[in-house]
C-alpha cells in the first residue's frame, strides 16, 4: 500500500485533491453567479453572463475557461458565437444542493425594489435546470404526493398510478442513461424537496409547451398563466391562490 508523506493513501490523496479543486471552482463569487444563472437550463454566451455578473468580458472568459476545464460547464459553438451551459443534470443538482445550504441570514437583502420583485418572482416559481422549483414546484410535488401519484416516505418514487397519470397527460417518461425516474431536489428557497429526475423534467417541459407557465424576466422565474391555474386545479387540486 502506498502512502503519501501525510500518511494518506494515494487514492485518498487524489480524491481529496479533486474535491478541493472542485470546491475552489465554486468558491469564486463570479463563477458561482454564472452557475446559478445557468440553472435555467439554457445556453448563454460569455457576453450575456458577463453583463449578468457585472464583470468585463475578458474576466468572464477567464472564469468560463476554468469552469469548462473543470467539467462543470460544456461549450457549444454556432458560427462565431460560443455558448456555455451546465455540463449535465448532475452538475445542476450539485449547484442547487449547495445553494440550499446557504442560510437565509447569509443571503444579502435586495438593494432595490426591482431586486426585491425579482427575488419574489424566483421564490414564487422558477425552473431548477429542467424542473419546477419554488412554491410552484413544492405545490406540484405535494399535490402529486397527496393524490398517491408520488411517494416520499421511502425516497422519491412514482407509483404505478403516477406513471399512468403521466401517460394520461400525454407526457412520455423516457429514461436516458442512469437518470432516475423521480428524484428529490432540496429547494433552496422553500427548504423542502421538490420533484426532479425524468418525471420532473417532463412535467416542467409540458407546462411550458402547453402554456401553463411562461418565463418572466431574464432569469429562471416562471409565472403560472390563467390556463395553467385552471389545469393545475383540475388535474391536481392546487388552489390558484397558492400559485400567485
Amino acid at each position: 500500500m502506498t502512502f503519501t508523506r501525510s500518511g494518506r493513501t494515494g487514492g485518498v490523496a487524489a480524491g481529496a485533491a479533486g474535491l478541493a479543486g472542485l470546491a475552489s471552482l465554486v468558491a469564486d463569487e463570479t463563477r458561482a453567479g454564472f452557475l446559478l444563472a445557468l440553472l435555467d437550463g439554457r445556453a448563454w454566451t460569455g457576453g450575456e453572463l458577463a453583463r449578468h455578473a457585472g464583470v468585463a468580458a475578458s474576466t468572464a472568459s477567464e472564469h468560463l475557461a476554468k469552469l469548462v476545464a473543470g467539467g462543470l460547464l460544456a461549450e457549444e459553438r454556432q458560427g462565431r458565437h460560443r455558448y456555455v451551459r451546465l455540463a449535465d443534470a448532475r452538475v445542476a443538482q450539485l449547484v442547487e444542493d449547495l445553494a440550499a445550504q446557504v442560510t437565509p441570514s447569509a443571503t444579502a437583502r435586495p438593494r432595490t425594489l426591482r431586486e426585491a420583485g425579482a427575488d419574489s418572482a424566483m421564490a414564487r416559481g422558477r425552473t431548477c435546470y429542467d424542473h419546477l422549483a419554488g412554491r410552484l414546484g413544492i405545490a406540484v410535488t405535494n399535490a402529486l404526493t397527496g393524490l398517491g401519484l408520488l411517494r416520499q416516505d421511502t425516497g422519491f418514487a412514482l407509483t404505478d398510478e403516477g406513471v399512468s397519470w403521466f401517460d394520461g397527460l400525454g407526457v412520455p417518461l423516457v429514461r436516458t442513461g442512469r437518470r432516475p425516474l423521480a428524484r428529490a431536489c432540496l429547494d433552496w428557497t422553500e427548504r423542502r424537496p421538490h420533484l426532479a429526475g425524468v418525471a420532473g423534467a417532463a412535467l416542467c417541459r409540458h407546462t411550458l409547451d402547453a402554456g401553463w407557465c411562461v418565463r418572466i424576466g431574464s432569469e429562471r422565474a416562471v409565472k403560472v398563466t390563467g390556463k395553467g391555474e385552471r389545469m393545475l386545479s383540475h388535474l391536481l387540486g392546487i388552489q390558484a391562490e397558492t400559485l400567485r
